[in-house]
């Protein structure tokens, strides 16, 4: 068990990383929550899957259970009104806590519930996938999409805690188990090149060629010895960004390398053919592509990336209609007038905001 501390002031909060200690939850719930009634938020996929551990996971609490349909395409607001109905059914007040248990879709959903019911009451995340482990359940960015763009509705809200526990990570789908590795190679990007260079080393380590029919299933079984390292070490550099920006005002934003164009390529197809890491992955490689050829980032660095990325079972190229991605890509939340923040790499372990317009960055 090892635990990193956010350090926020009044919005501080611990996030707890280790494995197979669910029936501990309580206790540490207990520790940050003084209440008994418990509003869980979960999806489609995770509750077929965790419903008979719930009298574990809450021991003590009156908890009662919201089940979302899985899938980014829900992330919408009009999935807000039922959520709200059924906590004011349930009788929930400012002193209650709501829970996020699963990926990075219900983290979100939850969170902004909390932010929004009542002007704001607790929510606890427990995250179910690595990419929420290492992503979206730090840092208290919570939201929803409108059909015009991704989370463009939100808050800025703080978790009371982060509970992660990567016996989860069990049942995860070989292609969502990948999925987090976009995030994790992120910040091996954006701020620690020794953390990218361990990644490598950690890869490399597997034994097995690429092209055995076993590679998937190896790497697999190999990454989850070295999971709670990785993780670890990514929520704390998450850490440290946000305790420096917490409301993105500047530092922040370094964490959105590759996401510009990959948020653009998930909303171009609807959701449905790529997942966020696959399209962040492919938009981390083209992002620094780009910077290569306008000379911002030092030449090979794309290659060593991509090269990671594959290693990692993630696509590094997605074929996408460039004026279409321009247009999407105008309506982002870190879009202005003059044009788009752009994240962009010197070299691995080091990057700079850039304003570009979005047809521009295509030239």
């Amino acid at each position: 068990m090892e635990k990193l501390h956010v350090g926020l002031g009044k919005n501080s909060y611990d996030i707890m990383i280790g494995e197979n200690f669910f029936e501990e939850f309580p206790k540490y719930i207990g520790e940050v929550y003084t209440g008994k009634k418990l509003f869980v938020i979960t999806d489609s996929n995770v509750h077929e899957i965790y419903e008979e551990k719930y009298k574990e996971m809450f021991k003590g609490f009156n908890y009662s259970i919201f089940v979302l349909q899985a899938g980014e395409k829900h992330k919408h607001i009009g999935i807000m009104p039922s959520i709200y109905s059924a906590m004011v059914n349930e009788g929930l007040t400012r002193k209650d806590m709501v829970v996020a248990f699963g990926g990075g879709v219900v983290g979100d959903i939850a969170g902004f519930a909390a932010a929004s019911y009542m002007r704001g009451i607790g929510f606890i995340q427990i995250p179910t996938t690595i990419v929420s482990q290492v992503d979206s359940s730090v840092g208290g960015k919570v939201g929803v999409d409108l059909p015009e763009g991704k989370n463009l509705v939100g808050a800025f809200h703080q978790p009371k805690l982060v509970l992660i526990d990567n016996y989860f990570l069990n049942t995860l789908t070989d292609r969502y188990f990948y999925d987090g590795f976009g995030e994790i190679v992120k910040y091996g990007c954006i701020y620690d090149k020794n953390f990218f260079d361990r990644l490598v080393e950690i890869v490399e380590k597997v034994g097995v060629s690429q092209d055995d029919e076993n590679y998937i299933q190896k790497l697999r079984e190999h990454l989850m010895k070295y999971v709670n390292e990785l993780v670890y070490r990514s929520c704390e550099i998450k850490k440290e960004v946000v305790e420096k920006d917490e409301k993105e005002s500047n530092l922040r934003m370094i964490l959105n390398f590759g996401h510009t164009i990959g948020h653009a390529i998930e909303q171009f197809t609807n959701y449905e053919k790529y997942s966020h890491g696959e399209a962040i992955s492919a938009g981390m490689v083209d992002i620094t592509k780009i910077g290569e050829k306008k000379g911002f980032t030092k030449e090979g660095e794309a290659v060593k990336i991509a090269k990671l990325l594959k290693a990692l079972n993630l696509p590094t190229e997605i074929e996408y209609p460039k004026d279409e991605i321009a247009k999407i890509m105008k309506r982002d939340k870190k879009s202005t007038n003059d044009g788009i923040n752009f994240v962009i790499l010197k070299e691995i372990g080091e990057v700079e905001i850039m304003k570009i317009g979005a047809e521009e960055i295509f030239e």
